[in-house]
């Protein structure tokens, strides 16, 4: 039931226009965002960095429906790369990119090249990128996306959404020697002929792929921030004999901030999936349907800015 609200609210453009007008949206800006530029993220970036936190950088744009517009989103990640290269703060902060904003529904190809022309500046700043999932329609175009940028660029991740039935294969295709995949629930609504409708499902099909990737020889990037789940990816990495060093936790920027302390103080490497732009409405919708218990995160971040 929520996460179909959240879902429906992700698509209104008119409450999204009521929502990023209203004060109280500045908190939540502040708090699970970084910002809506390029200088703002670099700055969050280096706090984090500063904390001994990796980072997934996102910018989040307006929906791409040109040629122009899916230029301008290359050029932007072009720039913030090298604005991290300058700052020092590579490889430990990487960027994350959505084939939809290169232009993926304007011409595969046009996309394709201009991911290939970030995972280039990206190596050349000295880090890498991670192909963002989307909903299942472009499931099949991004992983091939992802095998190709490979050929150039191997160390290219993948994502991959444990609430769509398919992922159990595609992990299993994936967990080679080398493969970055990030292992998430998802975060789109999806007919149950492709996706796993309840949450007990998806959560089960998530420890599936977890074992899966663990038991592989990828390196898995474990995208969660469900107390139970932790546990078990902590469980499964004892279980296949794999050191901190060879796997990573990735938790949302403002969300469990504790648990992200007490995983870094551990041990682990712990990535931040940093997002930054003016665009911030439909990705907060997008992860509270994901996870409805996010938003006791953000009415509590809400409650202590007023």
């Amino acid at each position: 039931m929520l996460r179909s609200l959240f879902l429906a609210a992700a698509g209104s453009a008119r409450l999204g226009r009521l929502v990023e007008s209203a004060p109280v949206s500045r908190g939540i800006v502040q708090r699970f965002v970084a910002g809506h530029s390029a200088e703002e993220a670099v700055r969050v970036s280096r706090e984090l960095a500063d904390d001994g936190l990796a980072v997934s950088l996102d910018h989040l744009g307006a929906e791409t429906r040109t040629a122009e517009q899916a230029t301008a989103v290359r050029d932007e990640y072009l720039a913030v790369l090298g604005r991290l290269r300058d700052a020092g703060l590579t490889p430990a902060v990487e960027v994350s990119v959505k084939l939809s904003a290169l232009g993926q529904a304007i011409d595969e190809k046009l996309a394709y090249e201009h991911a290939h022309a970030i995972c280039a500046a990206a190596a050349e700043a000295g880090t890498t990128v991670t192909l963002d999932a989307e909903d299942h329609s472009t499931t099949d175009a991004t992983l091939e996306a992802v095998v190709e940028l490979r050929r150039d660029h191997p160390s290219t991740g993948a994502v991959l959404q444990a609430h769509l039935r398919r992922t159990e294969g595609d992990c299993r295709e994936l967990a080679t020697a080398g493969s970055r995949v990030r292992l998430c629930k998802g975060a789109y609504s999806e007919p149950e002929s492709v996706a796993f409708q309840s949450a007990l499902d998806v959560d089960k099909s998530f420890v599936r792929c977890l074992n899966i990737l663990m038991s592989g020889e990828g390196y898995p990037m474990v995208a969660t921030h469900d107390p139970r789940l932790i546990s078990i990816t902590e469980d499964r990495a004892r279980w296949f004999d794999r050191s901190t060093g060879e796997y990573e936790f990735q938790l949302l920027y403002g969300v469990r901030p504790e648990e992200q302390a007490r995983l870094a103080g551990g041990g682990h490497t712990v990535r931040i999936y940093l997002p930054y732009g003016d665009q911030w409405y439909g990705y907060l919708m997008r992860r509270l349907a994901a996870s409805p218990a996010h938003a006791g995160f953000v009415a509590r971040a809400v409650a202590s800015r007023k």
